[in-house]
């Protein structure tokens, strides 16, 4: 095998072990000294970019859509028998065989070794290239392999094995341990920095015009930064997690990022006008909040090459161009976002779990089902931030551009199991299909997927600035990111002859960061009560009162992209706000959710039992699971 390399951009791979990642059947070869120019290593290159796109199996983790089941924003919907895998990691009650725990795991392995075998290429070529050239791929690949195991660190903690270029080139089959030779775990923070420093110093700022979807420096400063918060935070509590020392070095990063930083395309990092646009095909695409994200596009007719997000189980209604019905957002996302009348949300107790009753599960439900009927019972009156109906579907809101539904019938695959609320922010719009939508797929869609956006890093500042015990300094910077979705609105509409109206309505919308006398401040033309008002200095008064106001907003924005659990988690708070919420989210679904109980150890997934088969004495499990 030594003496052929793969064209691996020509095929979606699929792995089942840590060590098949190095032993993969070609479907196409061809000889190494055919390929080892730049031409070969350009190829070699799309393949290793191919690694990031979200394919639709279990294996699409790089949306974090698997794990949002686990994250008290989603039900796995559909039915109780389906991706039964998916149902037992939200009922809690997994094994160490799951499917959506092994295919996370050979899917980074194999961005790892698409990486690495880029770098083995450069090694060999690195007399005969361009010095620049050379020293910029080294740099995306170190970049991308360093995204790679950033997810096997969020998922499995810090302690998996590292296969780096020496270990690559040892063998065609390097058996890497997780431990040494005392038996200690090896965490492999410190080489993930690197990786991401290496992209940071020698990345270009810019690549336009040709070029924008790869990452630049101020791309790889900001994954550097990521890594470090999260080996700040309490996380899993392995290796040096929890390591709060790194808060001052993180303040700096994002400092430098905020002053500096620019878009692969050149433009000044901010935030767009109108959140609604960020998840809209064509309006999404490398905007100045696009910090880095995957590139999509729509190619002939096929129904999974251009899947949503994670494809298959992030999916549509059941009449949605015939969706699936999976991912429906939680009762519990849908009532956070209810606001008062100053438009702040009712926040709950996160850390103690004692109640699943405070905050804004203690007001009444604000959707419900009617008894047994395919009726749902909306207050449209009550006040809630935009975000809300352009994140989740609620009956009797817009669907996007297609229709308003009335009920949940021929809409939700089994109400009992998934709840009233309906996906929407991931999917396309009906005027996509034939141009940003494959028309016979219900989910594909040409808009990127944002793995960070600006947004983020102002989130992230503010955290920096109260783990560094300034928490008042961080009201700014939350307010930023909530006075921008007070932009956002989903417009009155109805259905006339089969034909989608925007119409004027009795409802308001109410941004409190504008002057009264602003006449955008209030409208006619909403769908439902929206209201949204700055944060205040008495929420940023201490470290624990801004934790959770910024831990509200946080969900708030970033709502169905992924990133809830891994923060929950890095937070040290999943046990006691998961279980807090099932105690909740029991009392409108009909499914098992009544034996559901999170464990501590939960915080990262365990070793695949077929990787510890296989690398029987090599590979050891994890603390949490041992």
């Amino acid at each position: 095998m030594k003496k052929y390399l793969y064209i691996i951009a020509m095929a979606l791979l699929t792995m089942t072990s840590c060590d098949d990642f190095l032993t993969i059947n070609p479907v196409t070869v061809i000889s190494e000294a055919d390929l080892l120019n730049q031409q070969g290593l350009d190829w070699i290159v799309t393949g290793m970019y191919s690694s990031l796109y979200t394919s639709w199996r279990n294996d699409a983790n790089l949306s974090g859509y698997t794990y949002d089941v686990l994250s008290g924003d989603v039900n796995k919907a559909a039915a109780a028998n389906v991706a039964s895998d998916w149902g037992a990691l939200e009922s809690f009650n997994f094994t160490t065989n799951n499917s959506f725990i092994s295919g996370p795991y050979s899917s980074a392995y194999n961005g790892v070794y698409r990486a690495n075998t880029v770098l083995d290429m450069l090694d060999k070529l690195k007399d005969d290239l361009d010095p620049e050239y050379y020293e910029q791929t080294q740099a995306e690949a170190r970049f991308i392999r360093g995204i790679w195991y950033f997810e096997l660190i969020k998922i499995f903690s810090a302690a998996v094995p590292w296969v780096g270029l020496e270990e690559y080139q040892s063998g065609v089959d390097p058996k890497q341990s997780n431990v040494d030779e005392n038996g200690n775990y090896i965490y492999i923070w410190d080489n993930v920095i690197a990786d991401f420093e290496f992209a940071y110093q020698t990345l270009p700022e810019t690549w336009f015009p040709d070029a924008i979807g790869r990452p630049n420096k101020w791309a790889a400063l900001a994954y550097e930064t990521k890594v470090m918060m999260f080996r700040a935070s309490p996380y899993n509590g392995t290796g040096d997690a929890g390591k709060t020392t790194l808060w001052s070095t993180i303040k700096v990063n994002l400092e430098n990022l905020m002053t500096n930083g620019v878009t692969s395309n050149g433009l000044k990092y901010d935030l767009v006008d109108d959140y609604e646009s960020l998840f809209t095909a064509g309006e999404s695409d490398n905007t100045p909040e696009c910090v880095f994200s995957i590139q999509q596009t729509v190619v002939g007719t096929s129904t999974s090459g251009n899947t949503v997000w994670g494809g298959g189980q992030v999916n549509a209604p059941a009449n949605f161009d015939g969706g699936w019905g999976f991912y429906c957002p939680s009762q519990d996302l849908a009532q956070s976002y209810m606001v008062d009348a100053n438009g702040l949300p009712y926040l709950i107790d996160v850390t103690s779990g004692s109640s699943a009753t405070d905050g804004y599960r203690a007001f009444p439900a604000v959707s419900q089902r009617d008894g047994s009927s395919t009726t749902v019972i909306t207050d449209f009156n009550v006040a809630v931030d935009p975000r809300v109906d352009v994140n989740i579907e609620r009956i009797g809101i817009p669907y996007l551009d297609r229709d308003v539904p009335t009920t949940f019938d021929g809409y939700a695959r089994d109400v009992t199991f998934g709840g009233i609320y309906l996906p929407k922010k991931l999917l396309p719009k009906a005027a996509d299909k034939g141009t940003l939508s494959v028309s016979t797929s219900a989910t594909s869609t040409a808009k990127n997927f944002h793995l960070i956006r600006y947004a983020e890093i102002l989130l992230w500042y503010a955290e920096a600035l109260i783990e560094t015990g300034t928490p008042s300094d961080a009201l700014p910077y939350v307010n930023q990111v909530r006075e921008r979705a007070g932009n956002a609105y989903i417009h009155a509409a109805e259905m006339v002859d089969g034909t989608f109206t925007e119409i004027s309505s009795t409802y308001t919308r109410e941004n409190l960061f504008l002057e009264t006398t602003d006449a955008d401040r209030i409208g006619n033309d909403a769908a439902a009560t929206y209201r949204i008002g700055p944060w205040q200095a008495s929420n940023f008064a201490t470290v624990e009162d801004a934790r959770a106001a910024l831990r509200a907003e946080y969900r708030a924005e970033l709502a169905l992209e992924g990133r809830r659990w891994y923060d929950l988690c890095r937070w040290g708070i999943a046990a006691p706000y998961l279980n807090s919420y099932v105690s909740y989210e029991r009392n409108y679904l009909n499914k098992y959710y009544d034996a559901a109980a999170y464990n501590e150890k939960y915080v990262c997934m365990p070793i695949p039992n077929n990787e510890l088969t296989t690398l029987d004495g090599i590979i050891f499990q994890t603390e949490n699971w041992k």
